[in-house]
C-alpha cells in the first residue's frame, strides 16, 4: 500500500510536506525565547540550506551526514537535505571520532556537518573520503549557517521515486558492527500518514518536542507528523521537566521516552489541573513499566498511549486512541502494516498468546542495509516479512507485546527463558524500580539466569529477598542463579536498557575457580 499522493507527481518527501501548503504564515516551530517560525520560513530556510548544498557539490543521491547538537538550522538541514535529492544520515552526538570514523567511511557522505568543536578532527577523517565539512553549533551558528544567510530562499525541489532514499539510519550496533537503515521516501511519508490518521493529529495540536533530532522517534515521528498535520511545536534544546509542566498549559501532545515520564512524576507539580490543556502523552523507544502506566493515570487521568518502532521500519503498532491501551502492550498493527509471530528455528507462524519471533510487512520496512546484501537477504523472508529480532506475541485482541530482544533470550539447561517474564515478577515487588534479566556464561547451564535490580533508597530488598518472592511463582529452570542490586541501569540515548554492557558485567559471576 503506498501513501496516498498529494497534488504533485513528485514522490520526494519535502514535495508531500510542503507543495499543497494553503497558509505560509501558519506557525510551525515555536522557541522557549519566543521566536516564531512559519511554514514559510521553513520552507525559505531549507531552500537556502539546499542551495548550499548544492553549491558544497551535493548531488542527488549523496549523503549527507550531520553530528550537530538539537537546533532549528538542524532540522533544517534534514528538510533541506531531502529536498536536492539528497540521503540524510543523522549521528549520534555522542558517537567519539573513532566510532565517527567507522559510520563515515561506511556511508562516504559528500558532505560532514558537524559542532565547530569537532571540525578538526572530523576533517581529517573527511579527507579520507574526499568529503566537504560544515560546522553548526548548538547556537545554530557555523560555516553551513553563514552561508545559508547569503544564499536565495528559491529552490526547484529535487524529483525523487518513492523507492529513492531518503535517510540512512545506523542502528545501534549491541552486537555486531553496526548497520545502516535505508529509508525511503515513501518509507517516511506512508507512515506519518498513517500515524496522523491514528493519533488524530490535526492543525490545532501544539506538540512539546523535546526528543533528540538524530533518532527516528524526534526526527521522523514528531517532526514529520507535527508537519504533516500542519500543526506546530515547541522546540526544545533538551528534556527539563519543570519547563514541560509548564508548557502543558498550551501544548495539546508530548511524545517521549518511558525516562520522561518517569521523571515528570517526580514532580509535585504534575497532576489532573496542570496536564489539563493536553489531548494525548504518547511514550515509544523503549518498553514502558507498567507501574508507570497505572502511575500516570492516577496523577493525571490520561492513559499513555505506547507505540512500537524500530529504526528499520518506523512505526509498526500503535495502542488505539479509543479503547483501551493497555499496560505492557504496545497495540495493533498500523494500517496497512501486517504484524506476525514466527517460531524463530523454522519461521512458521505460530499460534495467538504463544511466544516467538516479530515479523512485520509493509510500506514502512526499510528498503535494506546500506551495501550489506547478504544481510538484508537474511533479515527479510521469501514473502516480504522483516525479522525485527524482537521476541513477543499477539493475544486474542490483537494487541502486540514486546517481550525483549532475541539476542537477549536466555538458554538455561536447553531450556528458553524469556526475561521479561521474570523482569515482571520482580518489577512487581514492593520497593523494586526496575530490573534487568540476563543470561551470562554457567560451566553447568550453558547461561545462568541473572537479575540486576534498581530499587528505592529505603528499600529492604536484597539477593536473598527477590529469591524468596519469586519461589513458587516460577519454574526452577526460571529461577536467577544470582541476584545484583545497583543504583541504576546502563541505558543508551534513547533509554534503551543496555543488555549488552550488563552481560559483559557479569559475565565472570560463574566462572570455576
Amino acid at each position: 500500500m503506498n501513501a496516498p499522493q498529494k497534488t504533485t507527481m513528485n514522490a520526494n518527501l519535502f514535495s508531500r510536506l510542503f507543495d499543497d501548503l494553503d497558509n505560509p504564515a501558519r506557525l510551525a516551530i515555536e522557541m522557549l525565547d519566543g521566536t516564531r517560525i512559519s511554514y514559510g520560513d521553513l520552507i525559505g530556510e531549507a531552500g537556502r540550506i539546499a542551495n548550499v548544498l548544492v553549491a558544497s557539490g551535493v548531488k542527488p543521491g549523496d549523503r549527507v551526514a550531520a553530528q550537530t547538537d538539537k537546533s532549528v538550522p538542524g532540522l533544517v538541514l534534514y528538510l533541506a537535505t531531502v529536498r536536492a535529492g539528497a540521503v540524510y544520515l543523522p549521528l549520534n552526538t555522542a558517537y567519539t571520532l573513532n566510532e565517527l570514523e567507522y559510520f563515515l567511511t561506511d556511508a562516504e557522505p559528500s558532505l560532514v556537518v558537524c559542532d565547530p568543536s569537532k571540525a578538526e578532527g572530523i576533517a581529517a577523517i573527511a579527507t579520507k573520503i574526499n568529503a566537504h565539512v560544515m560546522t553548526l553549533g548548538a547556537d545554530g551558528k557555523g560555516s553551513l549557517t553563514e552561508a545559508a544567510a547569503k544564499a536565495k530562499p528559491e529552490f526547484t525541489t529535487v524529483a525523487r521515486a518513492n523507492d529513492d532514499l531518503a535517510a540512512i539510519l545506523y542502528t545501534s550496533g549491541t552486537t555486531g558492527r553496526s548497520k545502516g537503515a535505508m529509508l525511503t521516501h515513501d518509507n517516511l511519508a506512508s507512515n506519518s500518514f498513517s500515524l496522523v490518521d491514528t493519533w488524530r493529529f490535526t492543525d490545532k495540536d501544539v506538540l512539546i518536542h523535546a526528543l533528540p533530532i538524530y533518532h527516528t522517534h524526534g526526527l521522523f515521528v514528531a517532526s514529520n507528523v507535527t508537519l504533516f498535520a500542519r500543526a506546530s511545536m515547541i522546540f526544545l534544546p533538551k528534556f527539563d521537566p519543570e519547563t514541560i509542566i509548564k508548557l502543558m498549559a498550551r501544548a495539546t501532545v508530548m511524545m517521549g521516552v518511558p525516562t520522561f515520564y518517569t521523571r515528570l512524576l517526580q514532580s509535585p507539580a504534575l497532576n489532573k489541573e496542570s496536564t489539563a490543556h493536553m489531548r494525548l502523552f504518547i511514550s515509544g523507544s523503549a518498553p514502558l513499566l507498567a507501574d508507570t502506566h497505572r502511575e500516570w493515570s492516577a496523577r493525571t487521568g490520561f492513559a499513555i498511549l505506547e507505540r512500537y518502532g524500530m529504526t528499520e521500519t518506523n512505526m509498526n503498532t500503535s495502542n488505539p486512541y479509543d479503547g483501551d491501551r493497555v499496560p505492557g502492550a504496545v497495540g495493533r498493527a498500523l494500517p496497512g502494516v501486517s504484524v506476525r509471530v514466527t517460531d524463530p528455528e523454522t519461521g512458521k507462524e505460530i499460534a495467538r498468546d504463544t511466544i516467538g519471533m516479530i515479523e512485520v510487512k509493509g510500506p514502512n520496512v526499510f528498503k535494506g542495509y546500506w551495501r550489506m546484501p547478504e544481510k538484508t537477504k537474511a533479515e527479510f523472508r521469501d514473502d516480504g516479512f522483516f525479522i525485527t529480532g524482537d521476541l513477543g506475541k499477539i493475544d486474542a485482541d490483537d494487541y502486540v507485546h514486546i517481550l525483549g530482544r532475541g539476542k537477549d533470550l536466555v538458554i538455561s539447561g536447553g531450556f528458553n527463558v524469556y526475561p521479561k517474564e521474570i523482569e515482571s515478577e520482580i518489577d512487581a515487588m514492593p520497593g523494586v524500580i526496575e530490573s534487568a534479566v540476563i543470561g551470562v556464561p554457567h560451566a553447568d547451564f550453558g547461561e545462568g539466569v541473572t537479575a540486576v535490580v534498581v530499587c528505592t533508597k529505603d528499600a529492604k530488598v536484597d539477593e536473598a529477598s527477590v529469591l524468596k518472592a519469586l519461589d513458587g511463582r516460577l519454574a526452577k529452570f526460571k529461577m536467577p542463579k544470582r541476584v545484583f542490586v545497583v543504583d541504576e541501569l546502563p541505558r543508551n540515548a534513547m533509554g534503551k536498557v543496555q543488555k549488552n554492557i550488563l552481560r559483559d558485567t557479569y559475565s565472570k559471576i560463574y566462572a570455576k575457580n
